[in-house]
């Protein structure tokens, strides 16, 4: 059975999302989800919140799907022991380090890979199985066949997206929000600039970051038959009336096998924008994809009428069976529920019948009068001596002692014994400044003068080493080169990439960066080494200490930390930090540009976004995909300030070259050796020094 797991950004979201036919939801507690401008719930109505649930067959999914820092653990340690003392079903995350914490204190609740985790290919999926989860949350970006080959191939469940919210960019690879005002995607606070207009070319106040929201209620059989286990609802963020609206017409879909105008209407009125999208899903790309929403009248009788599926009464959800006894000195009634949990109470002795005796069809007629309850009755076996008398207050009353009986127990659950969280050992911080290391994105930016400095690794893009044998065999023997792999590598595009892989092997390179966990599988087969890129997102010291586990040469910490964390982190393997460069602020599977204008002028290099403010971000690809990297404009630039860097316990620095030409290459270089000031029109200090809010 396809599962319908529904969004409950509140309490009243929750009913709303129970009493329309979720078989789950998902929810988040205090400040670690992702979505911090719900109202979410305090530990108090969480518990409330499962017993509610759990009466009505309906499992809790917390979501811890951020990034946490060090700091925050302890704070994060509660929570988790809270909400497994609560009865959650499973836990939603991101971070490597809080899924080791959820290990390690609450081994028997489920772990689920968030979509921010960028899970896209089997091998990302491979990799979360063996570290204990038991679902990934897929990209929203792959199509149909895709999740199809990962679901018969996969062994743990597989989650999808259904309705809702797309991003632009790649789940758990967005930093525009950070950068642009400190408020991360990754931290739960985006203030989603995506959804804000821009400029380009001869193209004004256009919105090419914006996509209508998913629409897959005419997929759903087919979704069941590829072995999909859970269909995932968005929108903590909206409204009980909307939670209500989209569950509800998910839930008869998938009941009747039907979708009918009406229900698609539904969905429309409930929210949209300009349409919805399953491009995604279909695999065509373009500009049918992308929306806005448009300033259009509620339909507020729609709105009045889902409020009463939630405000008032109950939905009957949970089937009950009742046993009835009534004999001489004995009224028993016994009620059995789904899970075979049995409650049995005795009411008043029945009396001899003076009048009309009680008979199997009245006493069945009474007891099936369970409107107001979570319970609907489809059985009663009764067993009644002749002449006998009960009254109609009698049985209600004995009615409500034993469905409240059951009410209480529904909601208890057994928790096992939990455990503590390993301590991270206490690394040794090197002594000695940090090496630098260089990427590339061009030929061109290799040039005499870098060759000259003798970085510690030349990072370069796999695409540009495997074109050239002549130029990468040159190179190899000059400096040490470490190829670059794209973040995103779907399943259809992986045995190229391996080719690629031991193609460079055969040319003495033993190492790769990899930004994504799908693509340490691949390496290792090739017979790499991985080092780890900023798109693990590793932001904290158990997240590095499951990375040392996972045996990476390097790990590059994530450029949203601040210089405290990123010195007292404790480093279990040599790790780098950016240092010079345009940050990398999205990764789309859709064009930037061809998406709006028809046409991608990405590998051009003169591709680039406009705000409103006018700052400008640099458009280029992904290695040599169709995929856009959407560039920050003002350049990170730490080479002033290298005492700093030399305090943090790194290995290395990375100079990162994207948009620059061979001449501002080396005048970056003689700035790196010079010490020279940072240009504040041009260049930034990123989050190291101001941080997130």
């Amino acid at each position: 059975m396809l599962e319908l797991l529904a969004p409950a950004g509140s309490m009243e979201s929750l009913r709303a999302a129970v009493q329309n036919g979720a078989n789950a939801v998902y929810l988040g507690c205090g400040i670690y989800n992702a979505r911090q401008g719900a109202k979410n719930f305090t530990p108090q109505a969480l518990t409330e919140a499962v017993k509610y649930c759990h009466v009505r067959d309906v499992a809790v999914h917390l979501t811890l799907n951020t990034l946490v820092s060090d700091k925050e653990t302890q704070e994060l340690v509660q929570l988790i022991r809270h909400a497994a003392q609560s009865g959650v079903d499973a836990f939603i995350v991101q971070d490597l380090g809080v899924v080791r914490l959820c290990r390690q204190i609450a081994p028997h609740i489920p772990i689920h890979g968030s979509t921010q985790m960028t899970i896209h290919s089997l091998p990302g999926v491979l990799l979360c199985a063996a570290w204990g989860l038991s679902r990934v949350v897929l990209s929203r970006e792959l199509s149909r066949e895709e999740i199809r080959y990962i679901c018969q191939n996969s062994p743990i469940e597989i989650e999808v997206f259904g309705h809702g919210a797309l991003c632009m960019c790649y789940s758990g690879q967005c930093y525009l929000s950070a950068a642009i005002g400190g408020r991360s995607g990754n931290r739960g606070r985006c203030a989603q600039p995506c959804r804000q207009s821009y400029g380009y070319g001869r193209w004004q106040n256009q919105y090419p970051l914006s996509l209508k929201d998913s629409c897959l209620v005419r997929e759903l059989k087919e979704l069941e038959q590829m072995g999909v286990a859970s269909l995932k609802l968005e929108g903590r963020m909206k409204r009980p009336e909307y939670v209500a609206a989209v569950t509800g017409i998910y839930r008869k879909a998938l009941d009747t096998h039907m979708v009918t105008r009406d229900m698609e209407k539904t969905l429309l009125d409930a929210f949209n924008r300009q349409g919805f999208t399953q491009g995604y899903y279909d695999g065509i790309l373009g500009g049918e994809m992308f929306g806005v929403r448009e300033d259009t009248r509620e339909n507020a009788a729609l709105f009045k009428e889902l409020r009463q599926t939630y405000e008032t009464g109950e939905t009957p959800l949970v089937p009950i069976r009742f046993q009835a006894v009534v004999r001489p000195g004995l009224t028993q009634l016994t009620v059995i529920d789904p899970q075979n949990r049995v409650c049995t109470a005795q009411g008043p002795a029945p009396e001899m019948a003076r009048v009309a005796e009680l008979t199997k069809e009245v006493l069945i007629a009474r007891l099936t009068k369970t409107g107001g309850t979570p319970y609907r009755c489809v059985e009663a076996a009764v067993e009644i001596e002749p002449g006998l008398s009960l009254s109609a207050s009698a049985i209600n009353g004995l009615r409500r002692d034993v469905l409240n009986q059951l009410t209480a127990l529904r909601a208890r659950r057994d928790v096992p014994a939990l455990g503590r969280p390993e301590r991270i050992p206490n690394y040794r911080t090197p002594q000695e400044p940090p090496a630098y290391n260089i990427q590339v994105t061009t030929k061109e930016q290799i040039t005499g003068r870098l060759l000259k400095m003798q970085p510690n690794l030349l990072y370069v893009p796999l695409h540009l080493l495997t074109e050239d044998a002549a130029f990468t065999r040159d190179l190899v023997g000059k400096v040490r080169v470490c190829p670059v792999l794209p973040r995103v590598v779907h399943d259809g595009e992986l045995a190229r990439l391996k080719d690629q892989l031991r193609s460079l092997r055969a040319l003495g390179i033993r190492e790769a960066l990899v930004g994504n966990l799908g693509l340490l599988l691949p390496v290792r087969e090739c017979g790499m080494h991985p080092r780890g890129d900023f798109g693990l997102n590793i932001y904290n010291s158990a997240a590095l200490q499951s990375i040392r586990e996972m045996e990476l040469r390097s790990q590059c910490l994530s450029f949203e930390m601040t210089l405290p964390q990123i010195r007292d982190a404790q480093k279990g393997l040599p790790c780098e930090i950016l240092a010079y460069g345009r940050l990398p602020l999205m990764i789309t599977e859709n064009c930037l540009i061809r998406g709006r204008t028809g046409q991608c002028t990405c590998h051009l290099g003169s591709a680039k976004l406009v705000d409103k403010t006018g700052s400008e971000f640099p458009v280029i690809r992904d290695g040599n995909t169709c995929r856009s990297v959407l560039l920050n404009g003002k350049k990170l630039y730490w080479l002033d300030r290298q005492e700093d860097l030399a305090r943090l316990g790194l290995w290395a620095v990375r100079l990162y070259f994207t948009t620059e030409n061979p001449q501002e290459v080396d005048r970056v270089l003689s700035a790196c050796r010079s010490g020279e000031a940072m240009d504040p029109g041009a260049c930034t200090r990123g989050l190291y020094l101001r941080g997130l809010q």
